[in-house]
């Protein structure tokens, strides 16, 4: 028994001693830094699935592992005993930034700069002062450090609720990863100041509402002071990387481990109070169009307009770009998880939560270019930045109401056989519109309401089309069974019926009797009657089971009961 103590007192002194080694070793190279950027090599892929709940991959080529980790993340890290190398950042001029501080200056246009924080602030203001009828300028949220979660809306009524897609591009949550960053801020001049002149920004804006948000993480982005982008740094202001600190399908709410910070329940609260149809997140450190999902294996149901749309997106770039611009992994493309796992990011939040399209680009390998380099990567993408904001518009569209009052419906739009993993929309009140992009195929699509009997309809889609259908959904409540202003009473019997059913009512008050299916619509019964005929029955051997409506055509009026087949 005493040898057997004295083994456990070893092994423990041991674990303290390396504990207290990894520790000295942890403050130390953390000593000036809050997180740190390094690479591994691991044996086996399914090697991931650990790691990526400790650190935050940043890329993976082949069996070497590119992350960042803070201090707390570091030190489960090392415990895993991966032999790695720390990766010393580029080192850049100051002159290489090309630091903008003055908004008035003549070479803005050129956009080969970085702003400061306050020319950054008052250019995402000025935008609204120079185009007051299309765009407004705000901040969704002050942080606790001054700076603003900033926005652009644009659109050609930009205070009033149309029937249009609402559309997201979102850039830098990573705060070192700010090619984005400029690119979205050169979109915003480039749609605002062609609205005039150019037919197709002219179609873009009159339909649909953008929003723009070009740095997701200011905090990051501004992280050695206002007046610089040098030291920006991956996580926010409390070493948290907001691209892992969203609920997760898989995950749960904080896969991270983290609170959710105050960019990330800012951001939820804008995606609960605004329906975007689709929407793209800006990265850096590689060049692919990275799609759903993520988290897990699984594909998503929209797997091959996801293709679609990633493959238009990277094939647009590449005749004007340089060679090997955009074509990492599958040519430019990737599904998420094929290329890393990773737990808590927005795509995904966006994608299962919010039955948002949003996808990952990562624009450049380089995650702050010199800034006179920054031109190139605008003249590269903004065609397909163009063309995916058009994505939003083809496919499924329409508005659906109530059938008697016409009163718009939040209704959850499902394709039979297709969607899963959150997929299926919902049509938005007040409108009661929904937009459903997806590739081109043959569709059964149901719509459904709480109160309300659902509707299939069959729809045939192409690519690049648009079909349009407004659907009536009837209340449960418009199940007339007492008919209150006619002379006579209807009897319907037996309800439900099998085989027949018999039909009574007043003579002289009854001329017609149509019966249809709901959720298609298709009418399977009409007689007219004579004046002297109180009562009908009807062979249902043929009819489907379900529900159905006859409808009573009077003299006076009309009357609607529910019929059940079973």
């Amino acid at each position: 028994m005493k040898s057997k103590i004295f083994s456990i007192f070893i092994a423990l002194f041991i674990s303290c001693s390396l504990s207290a080694q990894y520790s000295d070793y942890v403050n130390k190279i953390f000593k000036n830094k809050t997180e740190i950027h390094f690479k591994f090599n691991i044996n086996s892929r399914t090697e991931i699935s650990r790691i990526t709940r400790i650190i935050s991959i940043d890329n993976v080529k082949d069996m070497e592992v590119f992350a960042y980790a803070n201090k707390e993340e570091f030190s489960k890290f090392i415990e895993l005993g991966y032999d790695f190398q720390f990766i010393e950042e580029s080192s850049f001029k100051s002159s290489d930034y090309n630091m903008l501080d003055n908004l008035n200056a003549k070479n803005i246009l050129a956009w080969d700069f970085y702003p400061t924080y306050s020319v950054y602030d008052s250019l995402m203001n000025r935008f609204q002062i120079n185009y007051p009828n299309l765009c407004r300028s705000f901040s969704i949220k002050t942080l606790a450090s001054g700076r603003k979660l900033l926005f652009v809306k644009i659109s050609d009524n930009p205070d009033s609720i149309e029937n249009e897609p609402k559309f997201l591009y979102s850039s830098s949550m990573h705060g070192d990863e700010l090619t984005g960053a400029i690119l979205m801020l050169r979109l915003i001049d480039y749609l605002l100041s062609n609205y005039s002149t150019n037919p197709r920004i002219v179609n873009l804006i009159n339909n649909t509402e953008i929003w723009i948000n070009p740095m997701a993480n200011p905090n990051g982005t501004y992280a050695s002071g206002n007046s610089t982008v040098a030291g920006a740094t991956r996580y926010n202001g409390n070493s948290v990387d907001l691209n892992r600190n969203y609920p997760d399908p898989q995950g749960g709410q904080h896969p991270d481990g983290n609170n959710w910070q105050e960019e990330t329940m800012a951001f939820m609260a804008l995606a609960d109070s605004i329906q975007f149809t689709m929407a793209a997140n800006f990265h850096g450190g590689a060049e692919v169009c990275n799609y759903p999902f993520d988290t897990w294996a699984q594909l998503a149901a929209d797997d091959n307009w996801w293709n679609y749309v990633c493959r238009e997106y990277a094939d647009t770039v590449h005749p004007f770009a340089v060679s090997g611009y955009l074509d990492d992994l599958d040519n430019g493309i990737t599904n998420g998880y094929a290329w890393y796992q990773a737990i808590g990011g927005r795509q995904d939040y966006m994608n299962y939560f919010k039955h948002c399209r949003e996808f990952t680009l990562e624009i450049s390998n380089t995650k702050k270019p010199t800034a006179s380099t920054l031109p190139n990567y605008w003249n590269y993408n903004y065609r397909s930045l163009l063309n995916y904001i058009e994505q939003c518009h083809y496919g499924l569209r329409g508005i659906v109401t109530d059938s008697i009052t016409g009163q718009p419906l939040k209704a959850k739009i499902f394709i039979q056989n297709h969607d899963a993993d959150s997929s299926h929309i919902y049509s938005v009140l007040p409108l009661g519109n929904y937009f459903r992009p997806i590739y081109a195929g043959n569709y059964n699509v149901t719509y459904s309401a709480n109160g309300y009997y659902p509707k299939t309809i069959n729809v045939s889609i192409l690519n690049k089309n648009t079909i349009v259908k407004n659907i009536q959904l009837v209340s449960v409540s418009n199940d007339i069974a007492e008919v209150r202003n006619s002379k006579d009473a209807i009897k319907i019997y037996p309800n439900p019926a099998k085989t027949k059913v018999c039909l009574e009512f007043g003579k002289n008050s009854i001329y017609k009797i149509l019966i249809i299916k709901d959720i298609y619509g298709k009418e399977v019964f009409r007689k007219s009657l004579t004046t002297e005929i109180g009562k009908i029955e009807i062979n249902t051997t043929n009819f489907v089971k379900g529900i159905y409506f006859i409808n009573f055509e009077g003299n006076e009026s009309n009357f609607v009961n529910k019929l059940i087949i079973q």
